[in-house]
């Protein structure tokens, strides 16, 4: 009886072993959602619905765009942690919801690492310092004797990185910032065209095309040095030595999708950012295709979720 017992105990767990692999090869057999955590017209949002047409093309699936913003970015990241671990709903994360929110939240309701299943980092990309045209500091410069001249000067942010630029703003150059919140990028950019605030940090994607506009004033990029994409803007690091804010996109699952389903849908995500055309949408709006395996990018998360606890710590940033 033990024998006959051990037998189907060895089959069963040959079966389940099996199953992933074999539910790979028909995988995907209804439509797929790419939730984004942050709102449409942000960063992560241009890149995701390029990378969902393609998937959508590739699969002969449905693939579903929906934005869920708020609390930077856990709000949608949560919905995801909790989904099924079936490869069907993924997550457009960022080093905001995959790192620095473990340090600027109190109380995350994700685990960034032990929740989630990296398939791709997808890209990566910076920010600008942004203010409206008619202020009337029109350089790097200008911009910091004004801002020493006029304390108290309102900051909007959407994201960790934007939160975490504005405080290397006021630690590094010397400033007075009051900061506020928004549920996203685009929002904090809208109020500084209206001049309901002074300043944010828009992410290139959304910030170059409203820079060629004329609709906002870019002051300096939050790279280590120049970007070539903005070859007319000087790094903030050329006045604040040590100012970096390099931020990235990626896709995720929930943590225990099978390895097949996620290779599979890495397969498909490298071969399009491999396409020339495909880096030259990203690049025409200041994102740059920068891919990880899914263990690459694993590995990756968890050096992040340490240098962005760092930068927020040295930012002087307190938990909310």
């Amino acid at each position: 009886m033990k024998s006959r017992l051990g037998l189907l105990a060895v089959l069963l767990l040959s079966a389940l072993s099996a199953f992933p692999a074999h539910a790979a090869d028909d995988f995907p057999q209804r439509p797929l959602k790419i939730i984004v955590p942050f709102p449409a017209g942000a960063g992560p949002d241009n890149v995701a619905r390029l990378v969902g047409q393609h998937l959508q093309d590739a699969f002969g699936q449905a693939v579903l765009i929906e934005n869920r913003a708020g609390a930077l970015g856990s709000i949608g990241a949560q919905e995801v942690a909790r989904s099924a671990p079936d490869g069907y709903t993924l997550l457009m994360g960022t080093n905001t919801t995959h790192a620095s929110n473990v340090a600027t939240l109190k109380s995350l309701p994700y685990d960034p690492v032990k929740d989630f299943a990296p398939v791709i980092r997808t890209s990566t990309t910076a920010m600008v310092l942004l203010v409206n045209p008619k202020l009337a500091a029109k350089d790097l410069p200008q911009f910091l004797s004004y801002a020493k001249a006029n304390p108290n000067l309102t900051a909007g942010y959407g994201s960790g990185a934007s939160q975490i630029s504005i405080a290397q703003l006021q630690s590094r150059g010397g400033l007075s910032l009051i900061a506020a919140s928004y549920r996203g990028v685009p929002q904090a950019m809208t109020d500084v065209m209206a001049g309901v605030i002074d300043l944010t940090f828009g992410d290139f994607s959304v910030a170059i095309p409203q820079m060629q506009g004329g609709t906002l004033r870019g002051i300096a990029v939050t790279s280590a040095a120049r970007n070539e994409l903005t070859p007319g803007l000087p790094a903030l690091s050329e006045a604040m030595p040590g100012f970096e804010a390099t931020i990235w996109y990626g896709l995720f699952a929930p943590a225990g999708t099978p390895e097949p389903v996620v290779n599979k849908i890495y397969a498909e995500c490298a071969k399009y950012l491999a396409m020339p055309e495909t880096r030259k949408k990203l690049a025409d709006v200041g994102v740059m295709v920068a891919p990880l395996t899914p263990a690459e990018f694993g590995a990756f998360v968890k050096s992040e979720v340490v240098r962005w606890s760092a930068e927020v710590k040295a930012a002087g940033i307190q938990p909310q």
